[in-house]
């Protein structure tokens, strides 16, 4: 596979309503979760395959959520329910790689979170994928969008 970024075909990702820049290199995210990729990471082409890139960013925001608010949020009344999610794949990651998923703050709304996520590989600064992933918060039982729990939003505030 070329170690040439396919970005340029892609949509730009939206900013930041303040007009700040997202964070984009190693350095420029607060925090950073580890993630060990798995032999069955890796399809017949010799990486990891596509699909698994999100499930990193499922296991990064979520790992971070339950740490970072100190409960577990899959038993809060109102849960996250992921409504969108983007990935450009930049450079290719490949089992024994190690994954470190960069986690910054886009947007924090009412019932909505928008993440941004790096994810790199082994100690390099510039990153093999770069994501934006939603979560949409909703009623337990109902469904309905709710506001974001408090516990989650003071772990936010870590971003």
């Amino acid at each position: 596979m070329s170690e040439q970024p396919v970005e340029t075909i892609l949509a730009p990702q939206p900013r930041p309503a303040s007009g700040a820049e997202l964070p984009n290199r190693r350095g420029e995210f607060r925090v950073l979760r580890t993630i060990t990729t798995r032999w069955m990471d890796n399809d017949q082409y010799g990486h990891v395959n596509n699909v698994v890139y999100y499930s990193y960013f499922d296991t990064a925001v979520n790992g971070f959520l339950i740490e970072a608010s100190g409960c577990d949020v899959r038993e809060l009344p109102q849960i996250g329910i992921v409504a969108e999610t983007s990935c450009r794949f930049l450079r290719e990651l490949s089992f024994p790689d190690v994954v470190h998923a960069g986690l910054a703050l886009e947007k924090l709304g009412n019932s909505s979170v928008v993440y941004r996520i790096g994810l790199f590989r082994n100690d390099e600064v510039e990153p093999a994928a770069l994501g934006r992933f939603v979560h949409v918060y909703v009623d337990n039982a109902s469904r309905r969008p709710v506001p974001v729990p408090g516990e989650v939003r003071k772990a936010l505030e870590g971003l």
